[in-house]
């Protein structure tokens, strides 16, 4: 069994209140030439978790930490403007929380990351800030806003 390190949470980049699944994803990423969907776990706007890749095979998802972390998508994080926003349902939020405290139950040392997270420190202080961000995803903060699950 592969050693998990981090939960790393995802926006699809899509806009918000258009509906998307697995399999559209797992198009995408063939289309980019990967073997398929990147990642492991697909939140639907209804609150729907689809699989994506086994938690058992490395995902594609977040470059140089992919053999240690599982990832999951939301559906959603651009606004109608297509600037990023967290476009989350409550049904995902829901979903979302409910899901990464069962995988934390699994692998109780993971942190909880988002993509974003895993931005290059420019500044080298030790800290990722907002403006080193390579990505907006998952276009809200996952490691405040679920860091009561890595207790």
């Amino acid at each position: 069994m592969r050693s998990i390190h981090y939960l790393v949470v995802h926006c699809s980049a899509t806009i918000e209140g258009k509906d998307f699944n697995a399999k559209d994803i797992d198009t995408w990423h063939k289309k980019r030439d990967w073997s398929g969907i990147g990642y492991h776990y697909v939140i639907k706007l209804d609150g729907t978790i689809e699989k994506g890749r086994p938690d058992t095979k490395i995902g594609a998802h977040v470059k140089g930490y992919n053999r240690k972390s599982i990832g999951i998508c939301y559906i959603g994080g651009l606004g109608e403007n297509l600037a990023p926003k967290d476009t989350r349902t409550p049904k995902q939020i829901a979903a979302l929380e409910n899901l990464l405290t069962a995988l934390k139950t699994k692998h109780p040392k993971a942190e909880i990351r988002g993509h974003r997270d895993f931005s290059k420190d420019l500044n080298g202080n030790g800290i990722i800030e907002p403006f080193e961000f390579t990505k907006a995803c998952p276009c809200f903060n996952a490691y405040n806003e679920y860091k009561n699950l890595c207790n």
